[in-house]
């Protein structure tokens, strides 16, 4: 690792990899001392059905330590499985597990000092900023294997789900643990920017995401003709749409859009500006916003110097912007930087770079990404990597006045 800050190894240095998963999401609990992650056996395959990771807790007071609180037989390595603090129930977080006895996903509710709680019925994907909904979707519509989980297999039979109108994107009211149908793939497909070419096309849906105020919801609809080579081509339109009034939702980034290299889509602070990294002008890879309730379609650049592609996300004040790069470079010890972004100007400053130290030839989905997360103070962050050559969690306490 090269940095000029003082990055920490927050999880052990043993014969276990350690990894929390996505970027867009808090892995902290209310207190700030305790972060998520998961601990796995192997990074070199794929999950195989049956095979367990074990979920727990980091302790900011004991850098280096790892709580061992459950397991779970439904993750990945990308996204792990979806472990998430509870904001309105504190001492509380979810976890996706397959039920063997209903045989099907379920988000576990585990309780600190008391265990397995309960469950919601559907799996969770993403939780509002709020905590009164999470969303949830057919995970095993998923073809890219390295984001949804080996006990539900890929229906290759059924390209379009078998009834339009009873799948979709589901709203989970998390106080409660009732859920409904916020939009079916029907709806989707009905405005759909040029269905046609989804006739005969596999269909799915993932990355779906709340917005600033947890008023809004947007998520991807993807489609290819490879279903089995996904990870050669696919189509992507990105849909939104309203909690209260989803009869607002349509496509507003088809994937003509897309196709000039769009690589990841957030909400950005204000709750209708998106932001994605995409290559739009003549400046390489660049963050771009835009307001998704404005017609026409108006883009506008954040920053165009930096040229990394990765996942950028917002401080919880809205003044900075972490952006982390895929691996670059043609030897083994690939690198990925780190970049914090203020927001208002432009100006970036280099917070590490990362060797990414995974075999030639192993596969896409086995990469180990930084995802950089923020705590909910703004203070501290933390990244996936695979520098030492195993996946560790590691954490860095942002200094004061960085950019003066």
């Amino acid at each position: 690792m090269n940095s000029d800050f003082d990055w920490r190894m927050f999880s052990p240095d043993d014969d276990g990899h350690y990894f929390f998963g996505y970027y867009d999401r808090n892995p902290w609990d209310t207190t700030g001392r305790w972060h998520l992650a998961l601990k796995v056996d192997q990074q070199q395959r794929l999950p195989l059905p049956g095979e367990t990771a074990e979920i727990g807790l980091l302790d900011r007071e004991a850098p280096g330590t790892f709580r061992k609180l459950a397991e779970t037989n439904a993750w990945c390595h990308q996204q792990g499985c979806m472990e998430l603090f509870l904001p309105r129930r504190p001492g509380c977080f979810i976890y996706n597990d397959f039920d063997e006895a209903q045989k099907k996903l379920v988000a576990r509710i585990y309780e600190l000092g008391k265990g397995i709680v309960g469950a919601y019925e559907l799996p969770i994907y993403a939780i509002s900023p709020d905590g009164r909904f999470g969303v949830s979707l057919n995970f095993g519509r998923i073809p890219r294997r390295g984001y949804s989980y080996a006990p539900t297999p890929v229906p290759l039979d059924e390209w379009h789900p078998a009834d339009l109108d009873r799948d979709g994107i589901f709203l989970v009211d998390l106080d409660t643990g009732a859920h409904r149908l916020l939009v079916s793939y029907r709806t989707m497909l009905e405005r759909h920017p040029y269905a046609y070419t989804a006739d005969d096309q596999y269909i799915w849906l993932n990355h779906a995401i709340f917005n600033a105020d947890s008023t809004r919801l947007l998520w991807l609809f993807r489609q290819t003709e490879d279903p089995v080579g996904v990870t050669k081509f696919w189509q992507t339109f990105m849909f939104t749409c309203a909690l209260d009034d989803p009869s607002d939702a349509e496509c507003v980034l088809p994937d003509t859009y897309w196709r000039h290299d769009v690589s990841h889509q957030i909400w950005g602070h204000d709750p209708r500006e998106i932001m994605v990294d995409a290559q739009w002008g003549h400046h390489g890879s660049e963050l771009v916003s835009f307001d998704e309730s404005r017609r026409p379609f108006i883009a506008r650049r954040i920053t165009s110097e930096i040229a990394l592609k990765g996942h950028a996300v917002y401080s919880p004040d809205g003044k900075f912007i972490l952006l982390d790069s895929y691996p670059l470079g043609e030897d083994p010890n690939k690198v990925q930087k780190l970049v914090l972004i203020e927001a208002a100007t432009g100006h970036f400053r280099l917070l590490g770079e990362f060797r990414h130290t995974l075999p030639d030839g192993t596969r896409k989905d086995l990469r180990c990404d930084l995802h950089p997360r923020w705590s909910p103070d703004g203070r501290r962050v933390t990244v996936d990597s695979i520098d030492g050559g195993s996946r560790r969690v590691y954490l860095l306490e942002l200094p004061e006045n960085i950019f003066k």
